[in-house]
């Protein structure tokens, strides 16, 4: 079971809040809520990878260094390569269904016992995450 206040952000969840997509505003409220420290926001390396590289590709390198720029000033911890998480991720990878940078993330989630908080239809298999579907 996820620990009460412990979230991840998959990229979906950025990209919806970025785009004001439906949803936007439970990624903005828990970001209110990380800012006045009553819950704790992760995110993976691989999301900010996936966000720089999909602003980058869309619309080029200035608006994808602001893009990170912004990420920055978030109420957000960034989670790197750790043992337990690379384990977590291959487990997950070997199982199918999921993109390399996806498996990370989903492993992220599962190493800090939070909720993963995304669009993405390929994590509802995963019955051990505990995830929140944005609504779309």
């Amino acid at each position: 079971m996820a620990v009460r206040n412990l979230f991840v952000l998959d990229t979906s969840a950025l990209l919806t809040l970025r785009s004001n997509e439906p949803g936007a505003d439970r990624v903005e409220k828990l970001l209110q809520q990380a800012s006045r420290r009553e819950c704790r926001l992760l995110a993976s390396f691989m999301t900010r990878m996936e966000i720089l590289y999909l602003t980058w590709r869309d619309e080029g390198e200035q608006p994808a260094r602001d893009a990170l720029r912004l990420l920055d000033s978030l109420a957000i911890q960034w989670v790197t390569c750790e043992p337990r998480i690379l384990e977590a991720s291959a487990y997950i990878k070997s199982r199918g269904g999921l993109s390399v940078a996806d498996s990370w993330i989903a492993a992220t989630a599962m190493s800090h016992d939070a909720t993963l908080i995304h669009k993405d239809p390929e994590f509802r298999k995963f019955k051990e995450l505990d995830q929140e579907f944005l609504t779309k």
